[in-house]
C-alpha cells in the first residue's frame, strides 16, 4: 500500500496542531483543580506506548539520531515550559498557577517544530521524521514532568515513591 506522503505529512501536521490545541485547553482547564502525582506523571507514562512505532522499520532511525531528538527536547524545548511552570498552595492543595505566556509558548514551541519539520523532512523520510519528532517531544515532556514532580514533593513535603 503506497501512501503520498503530502497525505502523512498534512495528517501529522493536523494532528499536532490538533494536539497542541488540546494541551493549551486541558493545561488551562487544570489550573482550576489540584495538581496530585497521578496527573503528572500519567502524560509521560501514556505517552511511553509510542515507542511501540519503532517495531516498523520504516520508523527506525540511528541511535545518534535517536540522542539527538530526545536531547534537543530534554535540554531546549522543555526549558520554556519550566520556566512558566509553578505551583501554589490553596486551602492545603497544590495547584499549578496560570501563566499567561504558556498558550503563547506551547504555539511558539508548535510553529518551531513545524518549521524544523519541514527541514529535516528533506533529508529523511516522513515516518522517520515523525520518529525524530517524537523523541523531541518525549525528552521534552519527559524533563518538565520531572521537574513538575520534583516541585511538587517540594511543596508538599512527600519525599517517597508516588502512592497516589
Amino acid at each position: 500500500m503506497n501512501i503520498n506522503p503530502l497525505y502523512i505529512q498534512i495528517a501529522v501536521t493536523g494532528g499536532a496542531a490538533l494536539i497542541a490545541g488540546s494541551m493549551i485547553f486541558i493545561r488551562l482547564r487544570a489550573s482550576r483543580k489540584p495538581v496530585t502525582v497521578k496527573k503528572i506523571i500519567i502524560p509521560p507514562l501514556g505517552m511511553t506506548t509510542g515507542f511501540a512505532m519503532f517495531a516498523a522499520p520504516e520508523m527506525r532511525i540511528p541511535i545518534s539520531w535517536a540522542l539527538i531528538a530526545f536531547a534537543v527536547g530534554w535540554l531546549l524545548f522543555s526549558y520554556p515550559l519550566i520556566r512558566t511552570t509553578h505551583f501554589e498552595v490553596t486551602d492545603g492543595e497544590v495547584f499549578a498557577k496560570r501563566s499567561p505566556g504558556f498558550a503563547y509558548i506551547l504555539i511558539g514551541l508548535l510553529i518551531l517544530r513545524l518549521a524544523l519539520h519541514g527541514v529535516v523532512e528533506q533529508y529523511i523520510s516522513v515516518l522517520q521524521t515523525g520518529s525524530v519528532f517524537f523523541l523531541l517531544a518525549y525528552g521534552m515532556i519527559l524533563r518538565w514532568r520531572l521537574f513538575m514532580l520534583k516541585e511538587y514533593r517540594a511543596i508538599t513535603g512527600v519525599t517517597g515513591p508516588p502512592d497516589e
